[in-house]
């Protein structure tokens, strides 16, 4: 399934996409793609609906975040070889930990605000996870049975807040709309394979990043896995598992970062696509 979230930002319904892409609205079935609806109870409940049997949602509404109430935005560092290698980093022990703000997540095509002053602003797109049942001292084996899907992000970073501003990467992760989720939620029964995903990212047209999840360092199994031995995993938690290589940031001899109206457009394989024009605050 394709589950998503639409309408203004704060008031989305939920919904569903069906195979022909209709949106349907799911309002009258479930609050919200949220919390046990995630679960595989939850999901098996709307698995079991007939799409048209659902309203048919007219127009082109903005789409909205695709998890709703998310309670931890985690996002790990330094996860693809390749990337590893374009940025000169060595390869970590362990999985690199950093959080998002909450108040930087927002809808998939919303526009990105550069903060005030901003100048290094980078690009980064990522395989979203969704855990779906909460997770605690998991193994490896049993990880991948409390996902609930994946999305698209792209996890926005002012690299001169990330590197310094003394303390960590999470200054420069965090800024207002630095965390584009969606377009949908694809629940893990509809991706097979996690790390055979290929990812791309443009900006104004110009491809930037190519890239594909089986260069990850840590699978997501084992990001799970190790986490929830540090924390409980709950659902609507997200993990964005880290980007391929052709970051603004890595690009010799001169870095390149986004500049007020340039335009994201970036993908990964039966995930969605996301659009996001850049602006800055004033």
């Amino acid at each position: 399934m394709k589950l998503l979230r639409y309408g203004e930002p704060g008031a989305e319904k939920p919904g569903m996409l069906d195979d022909g892409g209709v949106l349907r609205d799911l309002s009258g079935v479930v609050p919200d793609i949220a919390d046990d609806v995630l679960s595989d109870a939850g999901l098996d409940k709307l698995r079991g609906l007939d799409p048209t049997s659902l309203p048919e949602v007219d127009g082109a509404p903005r789409l909205g975040p695709c998890v709703g109430n998310i309670g931890k935005f985690m996002c790990i560092g330094l996860n693809y070889s390749d990337h590893a290698a374009e940025t000169g980093a060595a390869i970590p022990d362990h999985p690199i930990l950093f959080m998002k703000a909450n108040s930087a997540i927002s809808g998939p095509d919303d526009t990105v605000m550069m903060p005030r002053g901003s100048a290094h602003t980078d690009w980064e797109v990522e395989l979203g996870v969704v855990i779906g049942t909460a997770a605690k001292y998991v193994s490896e084996a049993d990880a991948l049975n409390h996902v609930a899907g994946y999305c698209v992000i792209n996890d926005v970073s002012e690299r001169n807040f990330q590197n310094n501003l003394t303390g960590q990467w999470t200054k420069g992760k965090s800024c207002d709309t630095f965390g584009p989720t969606g377009p949908w939620l694809v629940t893990r029964d509809e991706v097979s394979d996690p790390h055979d995903l290929a990812m791309h990212l443009d900006v104004n047209g110009q491809r930037m990043q190519t890239g594909n999840t089986a260069t990850m360092i840590f699978s997501v199994a084992q990001i799970i896995a190790h986490l929830s031995q540090l924390f409980t995993l709950h659902p609507g938690d997200v993990i964005s598992t880290g980007t391929p290589p052709g970051v603004g940031m890595g690009i010799k001899p001169d870095p390149v970062y986004l500049k007020p109206g340039d335009v994201m457009e970036l993908g990964i394989a039966r995930l969605g696509q996301q659009r996001q024009e850049v602006g800055q605050d004033a």
